[in-house]
């Protein structure tokens, strides 16, 4: 008993030197590490540079999707993309810690271009986790962020009109009259009661394919592992292209277009969020990897559950664990994701079939 408590100490010794080390070993050689939806190659580089420099996993995304925001990737992140119905660029973003499981974000977010910085005044500075519209934008231009700016473009304004020169079409509207043309648009029903008629017809539904793709409705999801093992999350967005007013998509929802948990990993997500969010792929995504599922399965997981209800949806998920292992999956069309960690020269991108 007395040798035993004279080894008890060196036992303590070993176990936390075996602990510290091990910790080191798996820091060096996984983290950091950098994952963003789709090959938006300098956005990944900006995350990198932040977070290879020593700053947190929350910087590393926040300079991420900052720079896709000034960038204005594919005219779907930032100003300048994706008008609405009246012609009108809005932004929608979000910032999540991994640690605290803090978040911040903001939707439907008019003159102001600071999508991903003004989500980090939310998390940092209320205890709300998501502002919305007008009020939105005076908050961000409180704190100082720069505004009111016109967030529209050139580009997006002529897209528009020759949306408008095509009757609006294609749009987001069911059940409406006038069903192939520009609105004040009325509900169906409502038309034939007045009229005294019993009609079903409810006119061709527009496929959801037709209004999804990658020019016309993306998100930029970042994850960043930082050099301690910490975990951030973040997203921007301008939306759906021709969207109606007031709407708001995945992109601001917390375990839609991304989750991260410390403690188990992150998850990021793109594509139709008017039916992504109702599945909340993300937190799935997390939730299946805590049960045991390898990044793949989970992501091929939580895809799946919406496939099955929704089989024309587009969109797709990547995951990481806290290990670093990363995957993807999608459906309804090809996807890639962009990486960078220590063991690479560059960004490198990945492509999932669906």
């Amino acid at each position: 008993m007395a040798t035993k408590n004279l080894l008890l100490p060196y036992v303590m010794f070993l176990t936390l030197l075996h602990l510290v080390l091990g910790h080191e070993a798996v820091k060096s050689s996984q983290y950091p590490l950098v994952v963003s939806t789709w090959p938006f190659l300098d956005a990944v580089r900006a995350g990198w540079r932040a977070v290879d420099s020593g700053l947190s996993a929350v910087d590393a995304v926040v300079e991420g999707c900052s720079a896709c925001e000034e960038l204005r990737c594919d005219g779907t992140v930032g100003p300048g993309g994706s008008p609405d119905e009246n012609g009108e660029t809005t932004i929608d973003a979000l910032v999540m810690d991994g640690v605290t499981m803090e978040v911040g974000a903001v939707a439907a977010m008019r003159y102001v271009k600071d999508g991903i910085r003004a989500a980090r005044l939310v998390m940092e500075h209320t205890k709300h986790t998501l502002l919305v519209g007008e009020q939105a934008s005076a908050f961000a231009i409180s704190m100082g962020l720069p505004g009111p700016t016109n967030l529209s473009s050139s580009e997006s304004i002529a897209k528009w009109s020759k949306w408008k020169e095509n009757s609006c079409q294609p749009n987001f509207w069911k059940n409406v009259v006038p069903a192939n043309g520009c609105g004040p648009y009325h509900p169906r029903d409502s038309l034939d009661l007045i009229e005294g008629t019993c009609s079903k017809d409810m006119g061709t539904v527009e496929p959801r394919s037709s209004l999804v793709g990658l020019h016309s409705h993306d998100t930029i999801a970042m994850a960043a592992i930082d050099n301690m093992g910490h975990i951030a999350v973040g997203t921007s967005t301008n939306g759906a292209t021709f969207k109606i007013p007031g709407r708001v998509g995945d992109g601001p929802i917390t375990g839609s277009s991304a989750y991260a948990d410390d403690e188990i990993g992150a998850c990021g997500a793109t594509g139709d969020g008017d039916i992504m969010m109702r599945f909340l792929p993300c937190y799935q995504v997390v939730e299946s990897m805590r049960l045991g599922m390898e990044p793949k399965i989970a992501a091929k997981d939580a895809i799946s559950r919406i496939a099955r209800k929704f089989p024309d949806f587009v969109g797709a998920v990547f995951a990481i664990n806290k290990n670093g292992v990363h995957a993807g999956a999608c459906h309804g069309w090809t996807f890639q994701y962009s990486v960078r960690s220590p063991e690479m020269n560059d960004v490198e991108v990945f492509t999932v079939q669906p």
